[in-house]
């Protein structure tokens, strides 16, 4: 046998340098899983207090890692909160805010949406080197100046794969008892309107060329019955449930409407495939849980097995899908080398009723939900992290800490850069979580209703264990003392329907967590002093406020040129996930 070649000796050894840096690169970059529920209430988990919902596979994330007891949105409604998520900055910083009562992203027809100049995780870890990914709600945008240009797409911030729903679920998406039978028609008046189409440009033709003697005032009559015929259609489909209740694949629209209750289970097992498919590499997965915003769609199989109605049921369904997503971490032998980050992207939906049935969340003991800019429970919510070896299980945190942290988080355990051309609010949680600290690196943490601050809360870098916050804004509950504001559905930010407050309403969350009752001057020694550092602190933040255009504001307007479409506009209904959900075993009866 011939010796083998020096150089193809030395090739092997360089193959295999290679491929051990390969891995101990992958090794330092940890995988990266963020979950976000919809409207969840931080009393609704077992982990955090909640006896009468079943919540295991939560529950046993959090026995595993490190529960967080003050974890902060920086926003009380889904568009603001989800761009200071994604971005570490607060919602005013990028212009996702509104002056007015429209305080989220209004539908899929108006060009408002996350700026592109922003930055968000996903773009930061693209840049190390990770595969990314977002299934589920997006809620930032869509469109800007045409049905199909897709500006504010996922794949226009940093994401490699997207699957879901551009928009956020509406009372319209749920139930939809004749959507099949709208499918089936519309398939069918398309057809008949191609081949009367194709009838006359071959009449057309035929006369222009003298093979045919056709009247023109039949030709011309025919084409107006089309655009009457294509208005009428467009006219019966006014309801939310066509525009805005549909999910994408990509730039694909693959329903239209989508079929809502089985949404969460294809998400899921798309959810799983991205992590098969990733699993030899550094990966980012974004998955962002439609459940359990109302209308609240339910499969059969969890319909009536909570104690808690409708809500419950969702709840509960939602924590079966969180168990088999955790299940396919430990499957694919990526627990060990996977940070698993759990949250809501604000409190609970007090107002949310029909009759007597409560269909939004529970916030514990605390204040108000969402739509309140300033009460605790419209803006504490769950906060769960997991790193097995690298975090410590069962740790208890109850330092204040914000959803904006996530972003220089990920960016320090992945080891990338911050970007140096802007205000980053978060802070990196790993100094905290691994025990290396023992109070939050925020001092201060303000908080708006849309574009108007309601409250600021100040934290002490002391050992005195007080957590002070100063409401300047209040809502007005409707009726008084309620607790919500049933009348309007959401509570208002500015006007007639808020309480203005000077001298700021003053608590010291530490001692009174449920915001029950003010301080004074007579019963608190330093309320004066506090009062003037949190002034101070403001008037310090508002001059790191620039100038931006109010997203939800100003361009928050619809355009029916913009309104998506997976057709020729306006017969626009599809289903291209039935074959795909029926392999899966996905198709509920109804």
């Amino acid at each position: 046998m011939r010796p083998r070649s020096p150089l193809v000796f030395l090739s092997l050894v360089c193959t295999l340098l290679n491929t051990c840096q390969a891995h101990r690169v992958h090794d330092d970059k940890p995988n990266i899983v963020l979950i976000m529920v919809d409207d969840l209430g931080i009393g609704d988990l077992g982990c955090y207090g909640n006896d009468t919902i079943r919540t295991p596979h939560i529950d046993r994330l959090a026995r595993e890692g490190v529960r967080l007891t003050q974890h902060i949105s920086a926003a009380s409604l889904c568009s603001p909160s989800r761009s200071a998520f994604l971005t570490g900055r607060y919602p005013i910083r990028s212009g996702m805010v509104s002056s007015g009562n429209r305080r989220v992203v209004r539908n899929l027809a108006v060009p408002a949406g996350l700026p592109l100049n922003e930055t968000t995780f996903a773009a930061l870890l693209k840049k190390q080197g990770y595969s990314t990914g977002l299934i589920g709600k997006w809620h930032q945008g869509l469109n800007c100046d045409s049905r199909s240009d897709h500006c504010h797409h996922p794949y226009n911030y940093g994401f490699d794969y997207y699957y879901g729903m551009p928009f956020t679920l509406v009372d319209s998406c749920w139930p939809d008892p004749s959507r099949n039978t709208e499918l089936t028609f519309e398939s069918q008046l398309w057809l008949c309107v191609q081949l009367v189409a194709i009838a006359v440009l071959t009449l057309t033709f035929g006369k222009l060329s003298g093979w045919v003697s056709v009247p023109l005032l039949l030709n011309f009559s025919v084409i107006l019955f089309i655009f009457l015929l294509g208005y009428a259609w467009f006219s019966s489909y006014t309801s939310p449930l066509y525009w805005d209740c549909l999910l994408m694949r990509g730039h694909e629209i693959t329903e239209q409407p989508m079929k809502a209750e089985r949404a969460g289970s294809i998400m899921v097992k798309e959810a799983i495939s991205f992590l098969e498919r990733h699993r030899k590499e550094p990966f980012l997965l974004f998955f962002s849980f439609l459940h359990v915003h109302i209308p609240l769609p339910t499969t059969d199989d969890f319909i009536g097995t909570s104690k808690h109605g409708l809500y419950g049921d969702n709840v509960e369904e939602m924590d079966s899908m969180m168990g088999k997503i955790l299940d396919a971490i430990d499957d694919f032998g990526l627990r060990n080398n996977t940070i698993v980050y759990f949250t809501s992207d604000h409190g609970g939906h007090l107002e949310a009723r029909r009759g007597h049935a409560q269909l939004g969340g529970w916030n514990g003991i605390y204040k108000g939900g969402k739509g309140m800019g300033g009460w605790e429970g419209g803006i504490r919510v769950p906060g769960i992290v997991r790193w097995p070896g690298k975090v410590p299980a069962g740790q208890l945190i109850k330092e204040p800490t914000s959803l904006m942290d996530i972003f220089p988080t990920v960016a320090s355990v992945s080891g990338g850069s911050l970007p140096q051309d802007r205000v980053i609010d978060g802070r990196d949680l790993m100094p905290l979580l691994q025990g290396n600290a023992r109070h939050s690196e925020h001092e201060f943490l303000f908080h708006y209703c849309g574009s108007y601050l309601h409250a600021v809360r100040w934290i002490p870098k002391d050992d005195s264990g007080a957590v002070w916050k100063a409401h300047y804004v209040t809502p007005v509950f409707q009726p008084p003392e309620a607790g919500g504001c049933y009348v309007s559905s959401l509570c208002r930010c500015f006007g007639e329907q808020v309480t203005y407050h000077n001298p700021p309403l003053l608590f010291d969350l530490s001692r009174d967590p449920s915001e029950s009752t003010p301080l004074t001057p007579a019963t608190e020694p330093l309320h004066d002093f506090v009062i003037k550092k949190v002034a101070d602190a403001l008037k310090e933040h508002r001059e790191t406020i620039m100038p931006v255009t109010y997203q939800l504001s100003e361009l928050n307007q619809g355009r029916m040129w913009l309104k998506p479409c997976c057709g020729v506009f306006p017969f626009c209904l599809c289903d291209k996930e039935e074959e795909l959900a029926q392999s899966w075993g996905l198709n509920e009866k109804r």
